[in-house]
């Protein structure tokens, strides 16, 4: 008796095993399209919101979301099954990786982004540069606040493997829309890794530079106003990229700062009166409470780039 209850938790710890691997399957891979996310330690409440956000703004785009009847409800057999019937956990595995295959069928599917503050919002027959850049110029028209914890909200079109080779050669073909001959245009490079330090930001920014120059010598570096904006974003051992409008105008694609921005303007012309060093004092202090801990960071990258003089100088 003792060696068959023994035989039944092997097989049960098997299949338990077997379903671990399986929690991988919504982690942000090579291949997906979507939206990255950035938060403050609040990614349930994020994932919410995003949810909201983009739904609200793709039913204006695309049309309110369809469901199958197979999506809008799920099956609830088995669940007063005994836990330590074996074949009633593959059952329960096997609905599992079924309901999780069809939730990759849905528009927008939050995935695991690899990265704590990250959530990654996988999207399906969506243009996500589109929607974030319609969601982005109607928050900078209308300045009315629609997130509380969600911060930036950047576009992926395309994703390779992080190491300078592979994104040498996926970026050699994805760029060619915006840069390739007869196109000719100005544009700056943003960079930014997580959980990853075999990347190194100037090999990037030299590589792409280098990239986008050679498809048209015209192309221009431009680190104040460019028309376009190369983001590229690593997490792990994923680069997720994408070429987007509008990046310095849009507050660097940060939802809270776009719906005060003009407040800003006023408040710097207002001190226009003040005496120069106090005004510098004054409006450094404002920008300091004003920019999230992620954007001062991006900031000194900026300021403080050896890279950036030499990129445009050999563009």
């Amino acid at each position: 008796m003792a060696a068959v209850e023994e035989s039944k938790k092997r097989k049960k710890k098997q299949y338990t095993n077997c379903a671990k691997k399986y929690k991988n399957y919504d982690e942000l891979t090579v291949g997906m399209q979507g939206i990255l996310i950035t938060c403050n330690m609040k990614e349930k409440k994020c994932t919410a919101e995003a949810y909201s956000l983009l739904n609200e703004y793709a039913d204006k785009i695309y049309g309110p979301e369809k469901f199958t009847e197979g999506e809008e409800k799920k099956s609830s057999e088995d669940e007063e099954e005994e836990d330590d019937d074996a074949e009633s956990s593959l059952k329960e595995e096997v609905k599992q990786i079924n309901l999780s295959i069809s939730k990759k069928q849905r528009r927008f599917q939050a995935m695991d982004s690899g990265a704590n503050n990250v959530v990654f919002v996988r999207t399906q027959n969506i243009d996500p540069e589109k929607l974030v850049h319609h969601i982005l110029q109607e928050l900078h028209t209308t300045k009315k606040r629609k997130s509380r914890v969600i911060y930036r909200m950047l576009p992926v079109s395309g994703t390779c493997k992080a190491f300078l080779v592979d994104m040498e050669k996926y970026m050699s073909t994805f760029l060619e829309p915006w840069f390739k001959a007869p196109n000719q245009t100005t544009f700056q490079i943003v960079f930014k890794a997580r959980n990853n330090n075999h990347v190194k930001r100037d090999e990037v920014i030299k590589t792409l530079a280098a990239l986008v120059s050679n498809m048209n010598p015209k192309n221009k570096v431009d680190l104040t106003n460019p028309e376009y904006s190369i983001v590229i974003e690593i997490i792990k051992n994923v680069c997720c990229v994408s070429v987007v409008r509008d990046y310095m105008l849009f507050r660097k694609f940060n939802l809270q700062e776009i719906v005060k921005s003009d407040t800003n303007q006023n408040h710097k012309e207002q001190m226009g009166s003040v005496t120069s060093t106090e005004s510098c004092k004054q409006q450094a202090k404002q920008e300091e409470i004003s920019v999230t801990e992620e954007e001062k960071e991006e900031a000194t990258d900026q300021k403080t780039d050896p890279n950036g003089s030499a990129t445009e100088d050999k563009v």
